[in-house]
């Protein structure tokens, strides 16, 4: 009797730590993001203008801007080697309003001239943070040396939306270098995650920003892994720049878009090789978008004027 006694306790108990372990791994399932879709590289890349050979993911492979606000384009310009050249590549002057500009250089260098005067060049590991605001003209080009020289060229351009009531905010810069943008490293030399935009770990980035948002450049070692914590209401996306990873249990291959659910709070993230990962997530505005070329607004009357405003010169002039 009394070894049936223990062989019933010893079930029961045997139970219970099942329950726990499956109610356990139940919770840590939920408060991961879910992924949505994984989207692979298009198939072919698009110019613009002559100096950038990008693949589009936002607002392209059926990704709405309102599903991935505030972030309302993503053009990835893949490691790509354009040669010497003493024609300096680029795109030509162009308006832009009601958004911000946002260039991430991994390598090579871009320069830019605005019609406010504002100048620069940046370089791998730079960001140029461009908020058109009220108008402005603009262009970028490959930086002279870096042309006549050639070399592999890799960027990603972010457009992010300003809300309504900034729209018509004052045009400016935020040149971001790779000296002041704060850098976390990860235990056990799993890597680094470079904080352009919002806070991780604590770790407040290097941008100012007019909604709350968050850019990560990671880099991770292989089999290096790194955990990010996010609100879930957030819209948020991984892409994979170089390498491939395991991303809440889903394999993630170079060059592929990962979009996640408005679900869980947590994105785990382990690198199968060497890997360089941007990550977006961004609290949602809520608001109309209306946007047509380098312009973004909230009615088609607010673009109906901006075009007025261009063709009448009220953007600045450059040459």
């Amino acid at each position: 009797m009394q070894g049936l006694i223990l062989a019933l306790k010893n079930k029961r108990q045997v139970k219970d730590g099942m329950n726990y372990i499956i109610f356990r791994t139940t919770k840590l399932n939920n408060m991961k993001k879910q992924i949505e879709r994984i989207i692979q590289k298009p198939v072919r890349p698009g110019m613009v203008g002559d100096g950038f050979r990008v693949y589009n993911y936002i607002p392209g492979a059926g990704i709405a801007q309102q599903r991935m606000s505030p972030f309302l384009m993503l053009d990835f310009n893949a490691a790509y080697d354009f040669g010497a050249s003493d024609h300096i590549r680029g795109v030509g002057v162009h308006p832009h309003k009601g958004f911000e500009t946002v260039t991430i250089a991994y390598k090579g260098s871009v320069a830019h001239h605005d019609s406010a005067g504002n100048s620069g060049v940046i370089n791998p590991g730079d960001v140029q943070w461009m908020t058109a605001g009220s108008g402005i003209l603009h262009k970028e080009y490959h930086e002279e040396n870096f042309s006549k020289k050639g070399g592999v060229f890799e960027m990603v351009q972010l457009w992010v939306n300003l809300p309504k009531k900034d729209k018509l905010t004052k045009p400016h810069y935020q040149s971001l270098t790779k000296d002041n943008i704060a850098k976390v490293q990860l235990p056990g030399n799993a890597g680094e995650v470079n904080v352009i935009a919002g806070v991780f770990n604590g770790t407040k980035g290097a941008a100012t920003t007019y909604s709350p948002l968050n850019v990560y450049d990671i880099k991770l070692n292989k089999e290096g892994e790194v955990k990010i914590d996010l609100p879930a209401a957030y819209n948020t996306a991984l892409l994979m720049v170089n390498g491939s990873a395991v991303v809440n249990d889903e394999t993630a291959p170079e060059h592929s878009f990962l979009l996640f659910k408005n679900e869980g709070e947590q994105v785990i993230i382990r690198a199968t090789e060497d890997a360089v990962i941007l990550a977006l997530s961004g609290e949602s505005l809520n608001e109309p978008i209306a946007s047509y070329g380098p312009f973004v607004m909230n009615t088609q009357e607010e673009i109906i004027e901006s075009i007025n405003e261009y063709q009448a010169g009220k953007f600045g002039v450059l040459v």
